[in-house]
């Protein structure tokens, strides 16, 4: 069987290309192993956000008596809440599969491993195996979560995001390794519904991409529900002999052992490139990701690679984005090349973070003069009457052209209000003229016009 484009994965990336080449006119064809719509989809972005509303769920019951409210007898069912989780996710991959069939693209279950001569060879679940031709061939397969050698994970005891989601019963005891979005969205959700969590991070603030002011912030708000946390610390060794799991930890100060039922591992992802046909094919990588030229392309005429398998940031709709760049490329439309600096990213724990641009620190590494405005939602009428005053929206501008640099939002539903700041930056709109865009009252997005008021030391209320 011959493709004009077959996509191997069919994860955030992978579907969006196959979609976004079928409408382009191209026959096309996706390959997936396991379930459509990968990871992010089964076992990652929507899940994850099922169970976060939950734990949100939970913990506006339990402070129902701050709205006016009795509420008694509050309790969640850990196995009920994990039960909706997967509902969701189900529901999401028969959503995927209705758009295959939509964009008559041709679903080929099975694992996939690209050969010389633009073809790819597909092993299905019998062990049968198929070679497709293609003429343009886009590797998005994706990544897994990364295992480190002194934190080998059984899946039991030690375990990844994957197992996260879906543990047969709620530990009392939690050691989370990793204070990324993985890490720091888990140790929310656990510590929400009752289990006491640890954080260990090795970097000296925790969300460490973030901007610093914001890691401090997510700090606070987290000690206040309980969460322990040691930065600039590091996992050494974890027993798995006893009940219990003994976690050795490096600190500053010492050695300490922590006790813990559950080892959640968040330490980042690793790219899934392994047993694919790179190596037969020719296809050249360096440091765990496949080399590609800005469109895609990779150095073997015909094959291409999108998504956490090459160097932009391991998101979503970094690979969505990417995929769409690669089939128009394809097609010969003109195409911008994606700029990375002005991605957002999300967080999804409570208060929950997003960010885009530069971080105050990072703007000075690169020689601007700033404008630095803030504005904190306790002076948000809209948040404080949704009893959610933690956080502040931060702007950093160019003091010489006016310039959006950097925007870091920390707070309630702030990850709905970023992408006014991505367009903002892409549209080079300027200082002034947010301060003159009138914004609506009372809402959590006029803090964002508050904000570049207060760096040009026009704030109102404040």
């Amino acid at each position: 069987m011959s493709y004009d484009v077959i996509v191997i994965g069919s994860g955030p990336g992978g579907y969006v290309t196959a979609i976004r080449a079928s409408q382009l006119g191209f026959k096309t064809a996706i390959i997936e192993k396991e379930n459509l719509g990968g990871i992010c989809l089964n076992w990652g972005c929507i899940p994850t956000k099922a169970l976060l509303k939950s734990a949100q769920v939970f913990e506006y019951l339990n402070h129902a008596k701050d709205y006016g409210i009795s509420a008694d007898n509050i309790k969640a069912d850990f196995n009920a809440v994990i039960k909706r989780s997967r509902d969701v996710a189900d529901g999401m991959s028969k959503g995927i599969q209705f758009l295959m069939k939509k964009n008559k693209i041709d679903v080929i279950m099975g694992t996939a491993k690209v050969k010389p001569g633009k073809k790819v060879e597909v092993k299905g679940a019998d062990g049968k195996v198929t070679t497709y031709d293609g003429k343009h061939i886009i590797i998005a397969t994706g990544a897994r979560s990364r295992q480190l050698p002194n934190l080998p994970q059984d899946g039991k005891k030690i375990i990844g995001y994957r197992e996260a989601m879906s543990l047969p019963k709620q530990p009392k005891t939690m050691v989370v390794v990793g204070s990324g979005a993985i890490g720091v969205e888990f140790a929310y959700f656990y510590a929400t519904m009752g289990t006491k969590v640890t954080i260990v991070e090795f970097m000296p603030n925790i969300v460490p991409v973030e901007d610093e002011e914001v890691s401090k912030q997510l700090e606070k708000s987290f000690k206040k529900v309980g969460i322990d946390i040691m930065t600039e610390a590091s996992v050494e060794s974890v027993d798995t002999k006893g009940t219990d799991c003994k976690v050795k930890v490096k600190t500053k100060v010492g050695e300490i052992v922590l006790d813990a039922e559950v080892v959640l591992s968040a330490v980042g992802i690793a790219s899934n490139i392994e047993g694919i046909g790179l190596e037969e094919t020719g296809i050249k990588t360096d440091k765990g990701k496949i080399l590609t030229d800005k469109f895609y392309a990779t150095n073997v005429a015909g094959y291409y690679a999108i998504g956490d398998v090459v160097g932009g940031q391991a998101l979503a709709h970094v690979a969505s984005a990417e995929g769409i760049t690669c089939v128009e490329k394809i097609k010969g439309m003109h195409v911008e090349a994606i700029d990375y600096n002005n991605v957002p990213g999300c967080t999804y724990c409570q208060p929950e973070i997003a960010s885009v641009g530069f971080t105050e620190k990072k703007a000075k590494e690169a020689g601007y003069t700033l404008k630095v405005g803030k504005f904190p939602f306790m002076a948000s009428g809209k948040a404080k009457a949704a009893g959610a005053a933690d956080g502040f929206v931060k702007l950093i501008f160019d003091a010489k052209y006016g310039e959006l640099l950097g925007a870091h939002f920390i707070g309630a539903n702030v990850t709905e209000m970023i992408a006014e700041a991505v367009a903002i930056r892409k549209l080079e709109t300027t200082g002034h003229e947010i301060i003159k865009t009138i914004h609506p009252h009372p809402t959590m997005s006029e803090a964002i016009m508050e904000a570049a008021a207060a760096a040009y030391g026009e704030v109102i209320h404040i």
